[in-house]
């Protein structure tokens, strides 16, 4: 398409309103001429796209949602989704480790009585997080931002052009030129369609900016989060970060921060372009004196405001806690209801959820009590008391600073006369000024309840930069020194209850040096459980830790695993990754999939693919867990349920065995995983497990398992960190054996007199049977 501009003669012989209106009506052509053009190519490429696509079969869509996605060599991933008939690819790359650890850096710690605000540690907070969002000034969130700047500087202009027309089309009006009316119509038509087109694309730009910006949150923190061996971070971040309720941080806050800040650009940057433009506007029309004053109206109101606003970040920052309280207090009762229902603790629930509920509301509502004054304050400055500011500064031409003249001319000029219409022009520049001020006024008003939203913005931006910054800094545990390592090693180690990362406490509380150290050394004082635990275990030296409740056998195990760190100055050596070291927990974990992915759970269907692993191979580890009958039962291997509750307690802790006979690990450690389970079959298991060449670690306080062990690890729970480490089979154990013969036949021999004294009890209480 071939555009012939106007030269430069034939805009020069136009009058300036004519050459106005062409400019406008030019403008307006270039800007929609590129969709007119796209919108044809847009439509025969999508009806290409359509008869070319194919739905894809039952089977191919089961298979997507078998696979989930797809890993490619570069070390993305791409995520199937089927949707409508077909399936739709969705790439993700993973944050490279040296992004992460650079931008640590910029996560620095803050003190816990730190109060959200607008200061320069809001600044630094939101410029960290922005360079996650807006990682490179090419990147897709860069080019909306860009985008949505230009539509809204494009905003501005065309609001000035409506002004001026309209001024005109009033003065044409009250001038009786029915030429000149007409023809401001037409252009107040064709300005409409920019116009409207311009504002919807404001609001669309900053919905998919908000949105982009939660993308790239949400997968950095993902990535951060869910972070694999050593760090678990999801797992320490509570423990050591001390900070709870996180799923409210990433999956609420990120998006309330997302959102905010989108608002606030726009609400920054127009309103901003608004002033200047107009108020350069005005200054013609208004004079010095006008101008002046103009500015002191600004002051006046910047300064009443600021004095009446509230602290709206603190009370935002308290309002999300509140909301995760209630959150974490419904998910509770949605993971719980089974023992909820066992002992009927709906009453008891509701009424911990009712108080939680509560506080929230409580805070909501002297928010909105709050409010109310400062809104009364602002709507009184900005609607009524700016409007007769405006129209004051309005007649400061009429009555100051111009010669009055309302001499109106009906019957045209005299030859070789101009026009002089006083009339007419006065009320095209009044038109115009009123406009102007009104939407002066508006932009006024935004900018001054933006003080509130940037309150409400540095309190999301505090809680955000608190869960960034905990993560950044959690202490990386030891990387393993022999990766090959074949044994699992014990030196010296006391096993206690970790607490919150030292510097994180001293970070957070302190701020001198020597109160650092204090901190420090105070944050090393913890809870000992057992001290000073030494051992070697080589393969098929099977070992079962036992003792008492709560005497920390399953902390001995979370040391082992790699959960905790030892403490005291010892040092653990284990095989490395799910091939050297495989935990059953008590408590079953069941993952959201098909059958399939319980078994081969934390491996993924690509990867029970690439390993060459097959259907019949899986149900010959069903039949050793004595769950052969579960395909058939439920549909199949690609069956997706609720699995933590369509199975039962014993058959979750068999599938959890079926994972240890499907990773074949060097060492498993179960803890207490067959408590649901009958004898006979628990027999069966660990037999076929030492079968496999697993060596086992129990923690249970069965005796019947001893047999199937080489060692026996007895904590002593009495408050002094004892242990004792024996070889079953050993003279030393048959000692105790026959010790504990003794002892029970010692009871035996009492058992006539202890039944005398019942009967002697039952007469004496005249008990009858019935």
């Amino acid at each position: 398409m071939v555009i012939q501009l106007p030269n430069a003669a034939v805009l020069s012989s136009l009058s300036p309103n004519a050459r106005r209106s062409s400019l406008v009506a030019l403008f307006t052509f270039l800007l929609i001429r590129s969709r007119l053009v796209d919108i044809p190519k847009a439509a025969v490429s999508k009806l290409k796209t359509a008869a070319s696509r194919q739905d894809v079969s039952q089977e191919e869509l089961a298979q997507a949602l078998q696979q989930v996605y797809i890993d490619e060599p570069d070390g993305s991933k791409t995520i199937l989704v089927p949707h409508k008939g077909y399936i739709s690819k969705v790439t993700i790359s993973p944050t490279p480790p040296s992004v992460i650890a650079e931008n640590g850096k910029r996560f620095s710690l803050i003190p816990a009585s730190h109060k959200p605000n607008l200061d320069k540690t809001f600044l630094r907070q939101l410029f960290a997080i922005l360079k996650i969002a807006f990682p490179s000034w090419h990147s897709k969130e860069a080019l909306l931002l860009v985008m949505h700047s230009s539509f809204l500087v494009l905003r501005t202009v065309l609001s000035i052009a409506v002004a001026r027309l309209d001024g005109r089309i009033v003065r044409d009006l009250v001038s009786a030129d029915g030429k000149g009316f007409a023809k401001g119509i037409g252009l107040w038509f064709l300005l409409a369609i920019p116009s409207t087109y311009t504002n919807s694309m404001i609001r669309h730009l900053q919905a998919k900016l908000s949105l982009r910006m939660r993308t790239r949150l949400t997968r950095y923190t993902h990535d951060l989060y869910l972070s694999s061996a050593p760090d678990l971070r999801y797992y320490r971040v509570a423990i050591e970060g001390g900070l709870a309720d996180v799923d409210q941080y990433i999956t609420s806050d990120i998006a309330s921060f997302c959102n905010a800040l989108a608002g606030i650009y726009g609400n920054v940057l127009k309103p901003s372009l608004d002033l200047v433009l107009f108020t350069s506007q005005l200054a013609r029309s208004l004079g010095f004196r006008g101008t002046v004053m103009l500015f002191v109206n600004y002051y006046v109101t910047a300064k009443i405001l600021r004095s009446v606003t509230p602290a709206f970040g603190r009370l935002a920052a308290v309002e999300a806690r509140l909301e995760g309280e209630y959150r974490a207090g419904m998910g509770r009762i949605g993971r719980e209801s089974e023992e909820i229902a066992f002992y009927g603790g709906g009453l008891r629930e509701r009424s911990i959820l009712g108080r939680a509920y509560m506080r929230l509301i409580k805070h909501v509502n002297s928010i909105y009590k709050i409010r109310v004054a400062y809104e009364w304050t602002e709507d009184f400055l900005i609607k009524y008391a700016w409007s007769a500011a405006g129209y004051c500064l309005i007649s400061i031409p009429v009555f100051v600073t111009r010669v009055r003249n309302v001499g109106v001319q009906t019957q045209g000029p005299r030859p070789h006369e101009k026009s002089d219409n006083e009339v007419a022009n006065r009320t095209e520049t009044y038109i115009s000024s009123r406009r102007l001020l009104l939407s002066l006024a508006d932009a006024g008003g935004r900018l001054m309840y933006v003080q509130k939203d940037l309150l409400e913005l540095a309190g999301l931006t505090t809680r955000l930069y608190t869960l960034l910054s905990t993560l950044h800094n959690l202490p990386h545990p030891p990387l393993p020194d022999d990766p090959s390592q074949a044994n699992i090693v014990l030196r010296n180690v006391d096993v206690g209850i970790p607490t919150a990362a030292p510097q994180l406490i001293a970070a957070s509380e302190s701020e001198s040096t020597e109160d650092i150290s204090l901190t420090e050394s105070k944050a090393h004082a913890t809870t000992v459980l057992v001290k000073g635990l030494s051992f070697e275990l080589q393969p098929g030296e099977h070992l079962m830790i036992t003792g008492s409740n709560g005497v920390g056998k399953t902390a001995v195990a979370r040391v082992l695993a790699g959960l905790w760190a030892a403490q005291g100055g010892g040092d653990v050596k284990r095989p490395v990754g799910k091939k050297g070291v495989f935990i059953v927990p008590q408590r079953a974990y069941m993952v959201t999939g098909s059958l399939l992915d319980q078994v081969i759970y934390p491996d993924s269907y690509p990867d029970f693919v690439a390993s060459g692993r097959t259907h019949e191979e899986l149900m010959e580890i069903l039949t050793a867990v004595n769950l052969a009958y579960l395909p058939s039962r439920e549909g199949g291997w690609s069956t997706r349920k609720e699995w933590r509750d369509v199975l039962s307690g014993g058959e979750k802790q068999r599938m959890g065995m079926a994972r240890v006979f499907y990773h074949r690990p060097k060492f498993a450690i179960l803890d207490e995983c067959t408590s649901a389970v009958s004898s006979d079959v628990e027999g069966r298991m660990y037999e076929h497990a030492k079968s496999l060449g697993i060596t086992l670690i129990t923690i249970s306080l069965r005796p019947t398992l001893m047999r199937y062990h080489t060692q026996l690890l007895t904590v002593a729970g009495d408050g002094t960190g004892r242990w004792a480490l024996k070889r079953i089979g050993t003279a030393e154990e048959r000692m105790d054996l026959d010790r504990e013969i003794v002892s029970l036949e010692d009871k035996l021999a009492e058992v006539e007199k202890w039944e005398k004294r019942v009967k002697e009890l039952e007469r004496l209480l005249s008990v009858q049977e019935i």
